[in-house]
């Protein structure tokens, strides 16, 4: 039976005084509990929550067949709980109302909300500039600007930067910069302004995150796609040498077909650093998975590391790195969990960057997620004076001696 505590305050669909599990939510309103009042008009509840900076988004839709419900002010703060009944309930966090429809007939009431703390300082445009220090203090200083706690991750604190400039530029745009160049999630979550390596599936103290697996029963609906990156060799940006006018160029990657950054840096360092950063993307984007669970999970949040099992051969090969969450919860579906997952790349200090130039590769290693520990592992095969390292981090390490095997024999009917 749901426990009676909880049905005080909860709202529930489609409830039925059974052993089944149903979906339940709860709902305040600048403090006051509505969800038993909203439970029978809920029609729709989407939550987007969001990787990085942009703002998450709650959406509700209630019917109004009988004009009583009142239009929430603009302002008012929501806070939403989801989950369901035989598990209770997890903190989705907080919004604010920032836009309402109402239409009809049939008359239906829309809210709209987003993260409380994307909504002021940040989009303030601003002058002010940085010389001779740290990725961490820069962040700092932006958080401490705008009411927050900066919360670096340990790899990325004491990153120099020699100069940076905010000219006419909003705080929210310039930490989306700095998170491009240093290839970084920055995010404002619970008043904190967080900062932590993008791919690496840990919190900001080093930690990490929960891996899920998930298995085909699990999932309701599935797109894969794998693009073609390889016309990309490498990614060239240029930069001014303090002792020159001439226009320089750090190259990561290497190859001779190579992606131009259109920024001009002010030093080698900046210049390869976002090159390295805008090879991860590129790296990581080549592969995608959409996957929606018929049981939604309260519990899942951006920045998640994933497996898949019984899927696909190439879906379940490869660990997951999970992007946006849509929690989606309706009479119709019940509630359901909305992934966009992109391909993980094994782990690389952010200090690593050196630029690789292609030569005659001696072998081949790739990494693997060890199930038993959790850690990274590599399989070779080759000379590894100069490898070519697979980029995919995969889920066995089964999956990563093929992948070995199928590149060293291609490696050698190309070189006969």
């Amino acid at each position: 039976m749901i426990d009676t505590a909880l049905a005080h305050v909860t709202g529930y669909l489609n409830r039925q005084d059974t052993v089944y599990s149903v979906p339940a939510f709860r709902i305040t309103v600048d403090g006051k509990d509505i969800a038993q009042l909203i439970s029978p008009r809920l029609m729709n509840l989407e939550l987007i929550d969001n990787r990085g900076i942009e703002a998450d988004q709650l959406s509700i839709t209630l019917s109004d067949h009988d004009g009583l419900l009142t239009i929430p002010p603009k302002g008012a703060v929501v806070r939403l709980w989801l989950g369901w009944s035989d598990t209770g309930l997890v903190d989705k966090g907080s919004y604010t109302v920032d836009e309402t429809e109402h239409s009809g007939a049939p008359d239906v009431l829309n809210i709209r909300a987003r993260s409380a703390d994307l909504r002021k300082g940040l989009k303030t445009k601003r002058e002010r500039s940085w010389s001779n220090t740290t990725l961490g203090e820069v962040l700092g200083d932006i958080a401490l600007g705008n009411g927050l706690t900066a919360t670096v991750a340990g790899a990325l604190a004491e990153l120099p930067i020699l100069q940076l400039d905010q000219a006419s530029e909003s705080d929210a745009n310039l930490i989306s910069r700095l998170g491009e160049e240093f290839d970084a999630v920055v995010t404002v979550k619970a008043r904190h302004l967080l900062c932590l390596p993008a791919g690496g599936g840990k919190t900001a103290s080093g930690a990490d995150l929960p891996h899920i697996t998930l298995n085909r029963t699990d999932g309701d609906q599935h797109r894969y796609l794998q693009a073609d990156r390889d016309s990309y060799d490498g990614v060239r940006a240029y930069f001014y040498d303090v002792n020159s006018a001439k226009k320089q160029e750090a190259i990561a990657g290497g190859g001779d077909i190579l992606k131009d950054l259109r920024h001009t840096y002010s030093d080698r360092q900046s210049a390869l650093r976002a090159a390295r950063s805008e090879l991860n993307r590129l790296q990581r984007g080549s592969a995608t998975l959409s996957y929606t669970l018929a049981r939604g999970r309260p519990d899942l949040i951006p920045e998640l590391s994933y497996t898949l099992q019984g899927v696909k051969q190439e879906i379940d090969a490869i660990i997951w790195y999970g992007g946006n969450v849509l929690h989606s919860l309706s009479a119709d579906n019940g509630y359901t969990v909305s992934l966009e997952l992109e391909s993980k790349l094994p782990e690389d200090t952010v200090e690593d960057l050196v630029e690789k130039n292609r030569g005659d590769f001696t072998g081949v290693i790739a990494y693997y997620r060890d199930r038993k520990t959790g850690k990274e592992k590599a399989v070779t095969i080759g000379g590894q004076s100069q490898p070519k390292r697979l980029r995919w981090l995969y889920a066995m390490e089964q999956s990563a001696k093929r992948a070995i095997d199928r590149e060293w024999k291609r490696m050698q009917t190309e070189r006969q």
